[in-house]
Parts: structure tokens; C-alpha cells; sequence
């Protein structure tokens, strides 16, 4: 039987650069396919380049579906084959999606155009798809916009819009990188309850390594543009032959932090007792003129962290998790008790007194996508020389470079590897090294408490293998104590020494890793740990 969709020697050029050399690989109707490989690595290009979709480049080689060639289509007959023979979900569905259409309508769209549906009909069918896919209430809501639905829900709407022309194909794009883990989970088996009961071909897009197994029948592994392995997901886990893809399966993350506990008695640098942040809600009706309601996102949550040590905060999005971190932060009013260093931030925390600002500099913080965290008009010597200019305004120009090039070259970035490093911007690095950079900000101060928010999601497999080296290199040398929040229970494995498992803004279990994540007594823990399996 003919395969689904061939490709055969298809290169993709952008200029005089070659990004995609001689791909080739078969789909099979009703097969999932994983295109896996680090960012840069080709695996986008390649599929956006079925589809006619890569921009100014080059496209060579030969793209049959159902044995037509589909490099050689007119522009209006590969209109016809976009979202219809083949369909396509992004990775970010909120940059996917237009914001000034309901989901419903932007589904409905869809219907008209490929299935020649009334209005009536495409609404009513969009309603169905969205059911389908299992958001809740479908009907409400299809007439939600995006940003009015969770991370999930938006993905759930993109599949379904996807899914609306019933295709012989679907691209799916790393369909699950924005999402918590058990929400991946469920995405992957929505994906693939519905591949069996339509029969697709599912091209899978990821650097996600347990997605691959959990999901997928044959495995894809790309390496700077080529194709260098494939074969069966057993073949590809179990006897690996090309070195890339042995180094591939070799990146889970490793633990090397020091596991002996500081001396008995020795003071917590952050303890919170009935630690409480509410935000203010309007009321409806008359009630809301004379009074505000209000949303508690973190109800008293008692914790502590000791020096040296590790407390891995884990839970799905709106668990409380940032919330918490950014009470810890001083960036948001709290009740209840907080202590930082052993000090208290003065109320409102938000207020800059010289009080809070000596305390600011003993707890920093390195964000989850370092490329939107730095600045893109400043260079590497101002972004990472800021917090000096604050906490050590007495220094000279020259001491000031100075401590900037100890800080780097302390992270690994060094003038030998990056010529006239100090004069980059952000853009001249890759994620790793901007993350690396954002470390380098972060430790120039000098800080005790280091608060990792989601600090290596962002990264490819490899990268984030060394990112996490380097934070557990820094704690052992300067004794930092991490508040790592998280909803990688991997990460949290090699990095944390204590685990405070959040939901609802509760704290539903805490301890250490081994009665936490090996042990889970709560039925949420269970379901977390059991998902990143």
C-alpha cells in the first residue's frame, strides 16, 4: 500500500544558507511520526515547507500526498490542501489564535470555507468539535475569546479548528511545550483518541522526549538540517545508533547537589507561617460600589528554606506557585508572616525603602524564557552590570566591567568564546546562553536566595541538562539556596532537596523528595508524578 505522504530528498534554502538538507521519510495513513531534534534543528522548517508555508525559501526535492507533488502546486491549489487535506497546530495556540474572534467563530470560519456549511450549520458543528475535544460547557465556550480560556482550552480550541476539515494529516508542532505536565498528558491522548477514530497521520513535532515515547508508532531524528536516524519508537529508545541521538537519550537531567542537611539549628533564609496574597475582584451590582470582593490565590502556606539547600515548588498553572514566589520576591502584598534573611519586607513589600532594597539584594530571581527577561537595547555589559548600579553604586567604571566579566565568565561565557562579548546583545546568543546570562545577572549582587521560575522550559533537552549543572555547580561553590518552581518533576528530582506540592493555592503535601515524588500520599501528587512518567 502506498504511503500517505513521501519525502524525498527535500532541502530548504534561505539565501546561500541550507537549513533542511535531503530529508526523506514516509507517513503512513493512521501513523505518528515524531520529528525530534533541539531547536534550529530543522524539524519546523521541514514541515512548514510541506505546506508551502517557510516564507522566501528555496524548496527542492520531491512532497507527494496521496502521490500528487505538492511542491509543484499553484498557490490557489495549495490553499485548497492547507487546512484541509492537511492541518496544521501550533505550538503557542494564543499567538495561533486571533484575539478579536471568538474561538467558535474562528472554528466556524473554517467550516464555511472547506466544508461549504451555513452559518447555522458551521456554528452548531464547531460546538460539536469543541465537545469533541472535551473542553467544557462547548457552547459557552465557543463564544469565549482566547485569552477568556486556560492554556489547555486554547490548545483544545486549536485542535479542534484543526480538526474541522477532517484531514488526512495533522502537523502538530510541539502541541504541548506551553502546557503543565498532566495537561500534556491529556492533550496527547486527546490527539490520540482522535487519530484513531478518524484515521490521520499525526506528524509530531517535539524535543520532548517522554511525549515520543507515550505517542508516537516511528521516531525522526534531526541534527542541523539532516535526518540522521529513524526507525521504530522500541529501536530508537533501545539501541540508538547515530551519536546525536545516543546524546539525545543520555539528557535527562542528572542530580549533583550536596545531600548532607545543614547543621541542627541552623536559621531558614526564607520562612513563611499562614503566608496569604489576595487580589482585589470587583463585586457585581450595587454591592460593587461600596466594596471590593477579593481571589486568594495562595491560602496560608507555612514553608522554610534552609542555606545550600533546594525547595522545588511543583503544581499545574493557577496552583499559586508564581504567586507564592513573587509574595517571596516582595513584589506583591502578602499576609500572614514572611522572613527573608531574617528580615521582614516593610509593608506594602512593593514600596522601595532602603530597608527593602537591602533585602531585595540578598533574594533575586531568573525567569522562565530569558530571551522576553532581557532587555533587547542593552548589551551584555549593561544587562548584566545593572543590579550594581543599585546595590554597589560606589563603584568605578573599571570595577564595575571588572565584576560584570567575573560573573560571566563564572556562568561560562568567556571574551576567548564570544569576541567582544561585553558589546553583544541578547539576540547574538542561543536560549542556553541567554539563560546563562539572566544566571550571571542574577549572582552579580552577590544574593543568598536564587528564585528559579520555570528556568530551564524553555530549553532544548541538552541545554537544559547543562543550564541545571551550572545552578547546581553555583549552589555547592557559594552555598545559594534555590526556591525552584516548576511542573517538571524531572527537574525537581535532580535539583530539590525538600518538595511543597501546590494546587488551588493550598499546599496539598510537602517533604522531602524521596516521601514526595516516590512516596506521593495526596491523590494530585500521584497524578503529577504518574503524568511525567
Amino acid at each position: 500500500m502506498n504511503p500517505l505522504l513521501q519525502v524525498r530528498d527535500l532541502s530548504v534554502r534561505f539565501g546561500a544558507k541550507e537549513v533542511v538538507r535531503g530529508v526523506g521519510f514516509d507517513i503512513a495513513r493512521g501513523e505518528k511520526l515524531a520529528l525530534v531534534g533541539e531547536s534550529g534543528s530543522g524539524k519546523t522548517i521541514t514541515a512548514l515547507s510541506l505546506l508551502r508555508l517557510a516564507g522566501e525559501a528555496k524548496i527542492s526535492g520531491q512532497a507527494l500526498l496521496h502521490g500528487r507533488e505538492l511542491l509543484s502546486l499553484s498557490e490557489r491549489e495549495m490553499r485548497g490542501v492547507r487546512g484541509g487535506e492537511i492541518a496544521m497546530v501550533f505550538q503557542e495556540p494564543m499567538t495561533a489564535l486571533n484575539p478579536l474572534m471568538t474561538v467558535g467563530a474562528q472554528i466556524a470560519e473554517v467550516l464555511e470555507l472547506k466544508k461549504a456549511l451555513t452559518p447555522a450549520q458551521s456554528a452548531q458543528a464547531a460546538i460539536e468539535l469543541l465537545a469533541k475535544t472535551g473542553i467544557p460547557e462547548p457552547a459557552r465556550r465557543a463564544g469565549s475569546y482566547p485569552h477568556q480560556l486556560s492554556g489547555g482550552q486554547r490548545q483544545r480550541a486549536m485542535i479542534a479548528m484543526a480538526l474541522a476539515s477532517e484531514p488526512a494529516l495533522l502537523l502538530a508542532d510541539e502541541p504541548t511545550t506551553a502546557l503543565d505536565v498532566s495537561l500534556r498528558g491529556q492533550i496527547l491522548d486527546l490527539l490520540a483518541d482522535l487519530q484513531r477514530g478518524t484515521g490521520m497521520a499525526v506528524l509530531l513535532i517535539t524535543h520532548d522526549l517522554h511525549l515520543v515515547r507515550r505517542f508516537a508508532d516511528r521516531v525522526a531524528v534531526m541534527e542541523h538540517g539532516h535526518l540522521v536516524e529513524q526507525g521504530s519508537v522500541a529501536q530508537i529508545f533501545g539501541a540508538p545508533q547515530h551519536p546525536y541521538t545516543q546524546r539525545l537519550m543520555a539528557s535527562q537531567p542528572r542530580r549533583d547537589v550536596v545531600e548532607a542537611p545543614p547543621a541542627p539549628g541552623t536559621a531558614p533564609l526564607v520562612q513563611a507561617q499562614g503566608l496569604r496574597v489576595a487580589y482585589p475582584t470587583a463585586l457585581p451590582g450595587v454591592r460593587g460600589w461600596f466594596r471590593k470582593g477579593e481571589f486568594v490565590a495562595v491560602h496560608g502556606v507555612d514553608l522554610q528554606l534552609l542555606p545550600g539547600r533546594t525547595l522545588g515548588v511543583v503544581g499545574e498553572s493557577g496552583s499559586g506557585k508564581s504567586t507564592l514566589a513573587q509574595a517571596i520576591l516582595g513584589l506583591l502584598p502578602h499576609g500572614g508572616q514572611l522572613t527573608v534573611v531574617g528580615q521582614a519586607w516593610q509593608q506594602p513589600a512593593t514600596r522601595n525603602t532602603s530597608a527593602n532594597q537591602q533585602l531585595r539584594r540578598q533574594v533575586q530571581v531568573v525567569f522562565q524564557d530569558p530571551f522576553s527577561s532581557l532587555s533587547p537595547r542593552l548589551t551584555v555589559e549593561e544587562i548584566v552590570g545593572e543590579g550594581l548600579r543599585v546595590h554597589d553604586a560606589a563603584l568605578s567604571a573599571a570595577q564595575r566591567r571588572a565584576r560584570v566579566q567575573a560573573a560571566l565568565e563564572e556562568v561560562g561565557l568567556t571574551e576567548a568564546q564570544f569576541p567582544g562579548l561585553l558589546a553583544r546583545y541578547p539576540h547574538e546568543f542561543s536560549g542556553g546562553q541567554r539563560q546563562r546570562l539572566a544566571v550571571a545577572r542574577a549572582l552579580i549582587v552577590q544574593p543568598r536566595v536564587l528564585v528559579l521560575d520555570e528556568p530551564t522550559s524553555a530549553l532544548d533537552v541538552t541545554i537544559q541538562q547543562q543550564v541545571l549543572a551550572l545552578l547546581q555547580r553555583l549552589q555547592k561553590e557559594h552555598g545559594l539556596s534555590y526556591l525552584l518552581i516548576t511542573h517538571d518533576v524531572d527537574v525537581v528530582r535532580a535539583m530539590a532537596h525538600e518538595v511543597l506540592v501546590m494546587k488551588d493555592g493550598q499546599v496539598l503535601e510537602q517533604g522531602s523528595v524521596a516521601q514526595v515524588l516516590d512516596a506521593p500520599q495526596h491523590p494530585y501528587t500521584q497524578r503529577l508524578v504518574a503524568a511525567a512518567g
